[in-house]
């Protein structure tokens, strides 16, 4: 049985020109260290060597069980939309061709690249040209640069293995151009909310109620206002990589992502002032924040997403939130409770560093930089794997750290039929920890944004 702590938020100094905003309790809340012994630096990427992905060849997915790139019932081409959809589906999916690579790099290729893109037309080659490249900061610092020209496509970074069962993995951030607003507005530098002009930007073919009927590409939902960025994510399995944008719903541990919404479903949306503790509408921000989010196991979002996606919980400087649950004073806010919010502006001048740890208690989330109303703040939340009786989806990486509680059915219901997950968290089952970086949308999200740093530590006595 796990153990339950009861956390706080506390107010600590971390130097003479930052502070620190922790949840504390369990693991060591100063950056970089687990209990006595101190984190073990096992593997490094500084992107000071040219990368390789952009000129490996493209490889077009075969889809189906046999595809290396195969995830399951809510796959691109999974049992759950034929069987919600109905032939339809498999109609409009036949109308575009998935191209992928995969390019393993890094000391002893630690890391691997997954990188994707739609051919709507046939002609047996990418619609787009989205990449990850080694890039020149104007300072000289190098880093990868997460290239995505298109929405239609996807770009990850990944470790090539399953993490091991205690771990802190971290990236720096050195540019973002994924979205949100600049100098007050979502329209600069000819684009907006980060989407360069074009016709027809759609979720097709893939939405939380499958195909939908007597609608055409271009008569989809529209993904202009909506981007965003994974700074640092946890999945559920070992191998990432792009997808249509509902299948990661069902897959995520822990998050850590900016989700730039410039959407009338959000306007109730609140976002934290770390440093007064204050909450403000999300509307009256930049659109720049970051999510800090931990996955729920126990409720899933019926109405809204199908049953294909989690509710969350977010501790935050401001108090403890669950998303299916109104909060605030007076309850005025719903949705999303944004963390803090970065400013691209200051990059690559200034940088942000994002970190996830597991310990044997839980998962802590952090992030540093000059965030918008604090100057330099290091955030950290932790929630155990299981705390006050609410899980963490997926927590166990081994059968023997579960027990099998939380199982249950699911149903999710399309315009021409019914798909049942029988279980969806059994007795005996596991699931490995695996990070992405970057965009893991087929069909939402388009900019560019510059990494560098990725690390990851072990515990000095587990080494």
């Amino acid at each position: 049985m796990i153990m339950r702590r009861r956390w706080k938020v506390a107010l600590v100094a971390a130097g003479a020109s930052a502070t620190a905003i922790a949840v504390t309790g369990g693991a060591g809340a100063a950056s970089g260290t687990v209990g006595r012994g101190g984190w073990v630096l096992v593997d490094h990427e500084g992107f000071d060597r040219p990368l390789k992905v952009d000129g490996a060849p493209w490889r077009l997915d075969p889809q189906g069980p046999h595809s290396p790139w195969n995830v399951g019932p809510f796959d691109d081409d999974g049992e759950a939309w034929t069987k919600i959809s109905g032939p339809l589906f498999a109609e409009q999916l036949a109308t575009l061709n998935v191209f992928r690579k995969r390019v393993a790099f890094g000391r002893d290729g630690w890391l691997t690249a997954e990188v994707a893109a739609v051919d709507k037309d046939h002609d047996g080659r990418p619609d787009s040209r989205p990449g990850l490249s080694t890039a020149s900061l104007p300072g000289g610092q190098r880093a990868a640069r997460i290239s995505e020209p298109s929405w239609d496509a996807g770009v990850l970074i990944r470790p090539t293995r399953p993490l091991p069962p205690h771990y802190r993995v971290e990236m720096t951030l050195r540019g973002i151009d994924f979205g949100g607003k600049r100098n007050g507005t979502f329209n600069y530098n000819g684009k907006h909310n980060g989407y360069a002009p074009g016709a027809c930007k759609t979720r097709y073919p893939w939405t939380f109620e499958g195909a939908i009927p007597g609608r055409t590409r271009c008569e989809y939902p529209d993904v202009t206002r909506e981007n965003g960025f994974y700074y640092m994510t946890i999945l559920d399995y070992a191998n990432p990589a792009p997808h249509g944008n509902p299948g990661i719903h069902y897959r995520r541990k822990v998050i850590m992502d900016g989700y730039y919404a410039d959407d009338d479903r959000w306007k109730n949306a609140g976002t934290c002032n770390p440093k007064t503790h204050k909450i403000y509408r999300t509307f009256d921000g930049t659109f720049n924040g970051v999510n800090a989010l931990f996955v729920r196991g126990d409720k899933f979002r019926e109405k809204s997403n199908n049953n294909i996606s989690q509710e969350y919980y977010i501790k935050t400087a401001c108090g403890n939130v669950s998303m299916d649950k109104p909060y605030g004073p007076n309850g005025q806010f719903k949705q999303h409770l944004t963390s803090a919010e970065i400013r691209p502006e200051l990059l690559p001048e200034k940088e942000y560093r994002f970190a996830i740890e597991r310990d044997a208690t839980g998962y802590t989330l952090e992030m540093s930089g000059p965030f918008l109303h604090t100057g330099q703040t290091t955030l950290r939340v932790h929630h155990d794997f299981v705390e006050d009786g609410r899980p963490i989806w997926h927590y166990n990486q081994t059968p023997g750290e579960y027990d099998g509680r939380f199982d249950r059915s699911l149903k999710h219901v399309g315009p021409a039929g019914t798909y049942w997950t029988r279980h969806t968290w059994p007795k005996g089952s596991a699931y490995p920890d695996s990070f992405i970086i970057g965009d893991p949308h087929l069909n939402y999200y388009e900019g560019s944004a510059y990494v560098d740093d990725i690390r990851l530590y072990v515990p000095r006595d587990e080494k």
